[in-house]
């Protein structure tokens, strides 16, 4: 475990950034939300660096997986991809560099492209989603079973306002 990432472990959200104050609890809560996101970010990073992949092309693997053997679109794929940055065809074209994914003519629709999972690439989700879990111990305990469900209860709770919106 990297010092770096797990230094401020067990310290409160008010400790690690030096802040006391905050607007309301909502705040401190999106602040928290934030920098734990991204500490989370920052540890499946370390954990696919030696496969000079980003957590962006892993959600992509993660979502052919998912539809395996099917093909989807990259529209399908970018509907459900957790970070939706603008450059899915780029990320795309380095997974099929590595011979992860093939992308396809539709044969229905020429104009419309179906990615499909490679055996190599399937392969690779194994292999990878190893990689994370072992990066991903260091959570382990923190959250019971049933905290776990609460935290992911109150996530969907805050994001349903913004979603309503939209």
């Amino acid at each position: 475990m990297s010092v770096h990432l797990c230094q401020f472990h067990r310290m409160k959200i008010e400790e690690v950034i030096k802040q006391s104050r905050f607007e309301s609890s909502l705040h401190k809560a999106v602040v928290n939300l934030m920098y734990t996101g991204n500490w989370i970010r920052d540890v499946h990073q370390r954990a696919l660096k030696p496969f000079d992949i980003l957590p962006q092309h892993y959600n992509i693997l993660r979502i052919m997986h998912g539809r395996h053997p099917h093909p989807a679109s990259p529209g399908e794929v970018k509907e459900v991809m957790l970070d939706k940055g603008p450059d899915l065809t780029r990320l795309l074209d380095k997974l099929q560099n590595l011979g992860w994914i093939d992308r396809k003519a539709c044969p229905d629709n020429r104009r419309k492209t179906h990615l499909v999972l490679t055996k190599k690439g399937k392969e690779m989700v194994g292999e990878l989603s190893a990689a994370i879990l072992k990066e991903s111990r260091l959570l382990e305990g923190n959250l019971s079973a049933k905290e776990s469900e609460q935290l992911s209860t109150l996530l969907d709770k805050l994001r349903g306002q913004s979603e309503r919106k939209n």
